[in-house]
């Protein structure tokens, strides 16, 4: 192996399709359910809401959609992203590990999100839409939608949950530039904002609760549509570039992952990265650990329940089987607002259900010293989010160290924390707490999940 730093693709060598898991998983998913009569939806359930080509994509078992011209141009803005080697990192560490990571930051948003924003932006477009409704927790997903409206003429409303807001004014700032309208959520715009704010003024939001609020607006518009960031498998479709530009790339690196790590909150950076190394390796290819992270103060993964249960607050979504801590659940208002959800991506967490990938969880104060610790030798500032990617492939490098051995370690940094300032304020001085997980309230959120006989 050389002593290569950055690895970077010609533009030239750009994937040029989307791939699925679907077809390579060993078992089928559950099917998703009308909310209303518990029987597997159809493309004319999810019509008020999406416009055709993604139902479709949402459903399909192909293993590869082409990615339209339209959205590689604009791809081609920022990608392929580089994937780097944090040499600094592994010397720091004393680690016969081998640690590279996938860095999207280098999109105009800050972060991987575009890579759905845009081809959902594109689709609606086409379908001749005029305005997207959307959530954002810490705002990256709704910075994003809002760049992609931009450049396809649609306008763009944003309900980001409220404690974010306040926590994160530049990125009202940065959806604004962009031509968005962001509201913070709840509001008293929707009949699913109101009724919260009526049993509590002062509600500090969660992502569910915003979803309910989108939802609710584009569905009552015949030229309104409604976009999500994560958890929906043609957005984890979308977001299968990163991972597919990271095979190329460590075969230029001369090396190849054994242990593949993400964080999750509905699971799109995570599943970006992971699904095409797992992909290959449902379909023969060599083993790997993969370890999705997750906040310990919203741990869906490691202490949820897999079941089926709605995607938002006011239950106007349909019902997937995902591993989730109840969609009344309301995370305490840590600062990786973007992993505060109470529910898991469905196909993220049908590869957990079935071995192919494990769980971790970690409170933010570890995860802002493993950023600080990173970016003073990597020069790079995680987001809030990615620092729990970041702390894990700092530990797993030192298992390595432990045991002696030199494994190969690939993370997704997500995005830049540029926007995410305040917290790094409030972890250097002292402020920053371990906001704890409330198993009392999760039991209770649970005990309200559909019943289906």
């Amino acid at each position: 192996m050389s002593d290569t730093t950055q690895y970077f693709l010609e533009q030239s060598r750009l994937p040029r399709q989307w791939y699925n898991i679907m077809a390579d998983f060993p078992e089928p998913m559950a099917p998703v359910l009308h909310p209303g009569t518990h029987q597997p939806v159809a493309p004319s359930d999810l019509a008020p809401l999406f416009p055709d080509t993604l139902i479709a994509q949402e459903m399909t078992a192909e293993r590869y959609v082409e990615i339209p011209a339209a959205v590689l141009d604009i791809y081609k803005m920022w990608r392929p992203s580089p994937l780097i080697r944090a040499r600094r990192l592994e010397k720091a560490l004393d680690t016969p590990a081998r640690i590279y990571f996938k860095y999207e930051g280098v999109s105009p948003a800050g972060s991987h999100k575009p890579n759905t924003a845009v081809a959902q932006a594109y689709y609606n477009a086409e379908a001749g839409t005029r305005r997207l409704t959307t959530e954002t927790g810490a705002g990256q997903w709704g910075s994003s939608l809002a760049f992609a409206g931009s450049l396809f003429g649609l306008e763009v409303q944003v309900f980001q949950v409220k404690v974010s807001y306040q926590q994160k004014p530049y990125r009202q700032a940065l959806m604004r530039t962009y031509g968005a309208e962001c509201i913070p959520s709840p509001s008293n715009l929707t009949n699913a904002g109101r009724a919260i704010l009526a049993e509590n003024p002062d509600h500090p939001g969660s992502l569910g609760i915003a979803i309910s609020e989108a939802v609710e607006l584009a569905a009552q518009a015949d030229d309104t549509k409604y976009a999500l960031g994560s958890v929906l498998n043609h957005v984890m479709l979308h977001q299968s570039i990163i991972g597919q530009e990271a095979l190329l790339q460590m075969e230029m690196a001369g090396d190849d992952p054994d242990i593949l790590i993400g964080c999750t909150g509905g699971g799109s950076n995570f599943a970006g990265l992971v699904f095409p190394f797992l992909g290959e390796q449902l379909r023969g290819g060599r083993g790997r650990r993969i370890l999705a992270v997750e906040p310990a103060a919203c741990p869906t993964l490691t202490q949820g329940r897999f079941a089926y249960d709605f995607g938002d607050t006011a239950h106007l979504t349909p019902l997937t089987k995902m591993h989730t801590l109840g969609s009344s659940f309301t995370p305490p208002g840590f600062h990786a607002g973007g992993l505060r959800y109470h529910g898991m991506g469905p196909q993220v967490s049908h590869a957990l259900q079935l071995g192919l990938i494990e769980a971790r969880a970690y409170a933010q104060t570890g995860c802002f010293e493993a950023a600080v610790q990173f970016a003073r030798h990597e020069g790079i500032v995680p987001a809030p989010e990615c620092s729990h990617a970041v702390k894990a492939a700092i530990d797993e490098a030192l298992r390595c160290k432990e045991e002696g051995q030199g494994q190969t370690i690939l993370f997704n940094l997500s995005g830049h924390g540029h926007f995410d300032m305040q917290a790094y304020i409030d972890f250097f001085d002292g402020k920053l707490e371990d906001r704890e997980y409330d198993a009392a309230a999760a039991e209770v959120a649970l005990a309200q999940l559909p019943q289906l006989g």
